[in-house]
């Protein structure tokens, strides 16, 4: 077995190793009497973070990646396992700072003429590279990630053996075709290596959300920005974890900031920001939210917009089960065309379910976890038939990613009215405070 395929089986072997020995902790518990069933629940549960921990501590790459996922997407999963996974959002592995700063300075010689001082101590880790705060000469203060030395060769063992990856996602997705999904991770997850794609996009969303009263993406320091280190404005705020026992109108309104960038990007900039984890957000004052991190960043094209447009008018506008199945076949999501319609169309409801009525919906972990079991249901009859082409790949992380983060702020809104607003082919008038001020901005860009 080739190097790189072989680290590549042993990172999956350990994720399926973990599982292995929770499931057997949770068979003992069943198994013990039920006057001690409690005591041996804490004591399972207390192993399996403590595992978790110790087989993640000095992993880097897609594993982190994967932990930071799986820290956040299913709210119903067991607390402390879910608490363990979650710290790699934010206190991944770290590098010396000595290493560190040789990347800087072989990449941006005249760093220190214009950094007036940097942090040695990373802010945040995550599973490329890590984040230090420093000031300027000027006095402005910065965010400097750093990519780590080996992150090239990580990733690129992780993803050279992109037919094994076909075959990990095969376990997940037994029913559907999976070499275009392996194909678009390994793109996407590729083009995080390059932080000069990332300098970027990330002042692409900049530009498009300058002034906006409530979404805020830093400001990009080219000049202090390379391949291998991005330069940004520093900003200050509260992570998501501390955000969430504010009152809950003000959970709602953190909840439609969130699904107004997710959507007015893709359906007004047609780009996506596909790496929808909490560590990703900074809450600031004013009730704004601060976007991190445009590595994972999909750009669609006209076609393809127009693609998920069509979907939209036909399941939730129009109600059409049958042109909604024709349109699903067409774009290579079902790969039959002699289903029966209604069946297509009640397969895909509940991805639209949030914005299928025109009223309130609450946005619950139970229901973002619904979401999250139906796109594994292996059951239902048009499972199957299913495949998921490349332009809808990072699309999944709305229905895996935003959705997670809504039901963790038990977020309720008029999320049709909204998306009104957003959708071009609608373009309604503003429905709450917000979207009122949104319009503000709007007319005065």
């Amino acid at each position: 077995m080739a190097p790189k395929v072989r680290r590549l089986y042993r990172s999956f072997s350990m994720m399926l190793g973990l599982v292995l020995r929770n499931s057997m902790r949770r068979l003992r518990v069943r198994l013990t009497s039920t006057s001690r069933r409690g005591i041996a629940l804490e004591k399972a549960r207390a192993a399996t973070a403590a595992d978790v921990r110790e087989r993640f501590a000095n992993t880097r790459g897609l594993m982190t990646k994967l932990a930071q996922m799986a820290g956040y997407l299913d709210a119903e999963v067991d607390p402390s396992l879910r608490a363990a996974l979650a710290s790699f959002q934010h206190d991944a592995p770290t590098m010396e700072f000595v290493l560190a700063e040789e990347t800087i300075l072989a990449e941006i010689p005249e760093f220190y003429r214009l950094v007036k001082e940097i942090d040695p101590v990373p802010i945040a880790s995550a599973s490329i590279g890590q984040v230090h705060h420093g000031r300027l000469h000027t006095g402005g203060e910065v965010a400097i990630k750093v990519q780590f030395p080996d992150a090239a060769e990580l990733i690129g063992a992780d993803l050279a053996n992109a037919g094994l990856i076909t075959s990990v996602l095969k376990l997940l997705f037994p029913s559907m075709s999976t070499k275009d999904m392996a194909q678009e991770l390994v793109l996407r997850l590729a083009e995080e290596l390059d932080y000069t794609k990332e300098a970027e996009r990330t002042e692409r969303f900049g530009e498009y959300y300058q002034g906006h009263p409530y979404i805020v993406v830093p400001r990009v320091h080219f000049s202090l920005s390379s391949p291998h280190v991005l330069t940004t404005q520093f900003l200050h705020g509260r992570r998501f974890s501390e955000i969430l026992d504010e009152p809950q109108h003000v959970r709602d309104d953190y909840g439609e900031i969130l699904f107004r960038f997710v959507f007015r990007s893709l359906y007004r900039l047609r780009l996506f920001n596909g790496d929808p984890h909490p560590g990703n957000y900074l809450f600031l004052e004013g009730g704004r939210i601060g976007f991190l991190d445009f590595g994972f960043t999909k750009e669609f094209d006209a076609g393809e917009i127009a693609i998920f447009e069509s979907m939209i008018q036909a399941m939730v506008l129009d109600r059409d089960a049958t042109r909604f199945a024709k349109i699903v076949y067409e774009a290579g999501l079902v790969t039959a065309d002699d289903l029966d319609p209604g069946a297509v169309a009640d397969f895909f409801r509940d991805f639209y379910d949030i914005v299928h009525e025109d009223g309130p919906f609450t946005v619950t972990s139970a229901y973002a976890s619904s979401l999250l079991r139906h796109t594994f249901d292996h059951t239902h009859p048009v499972a199957k038939h299913l495949n998921v082409p490349r332009s809808f790949v990072v699309l999944q992380r709305i229905n895996l990613g935003l959705y997670a983060l809504l039901g963790y702020l038990d977020a309720t809104a008029n999320w049709r009215a909204i998306a009104s607003e957003i959708w071009p082919f609608v373009d309604a008038p503003p429905s709450t405070p917000i979207g009122r001020e949104e319009q503000r901005w709007l007319q005065g860009r």
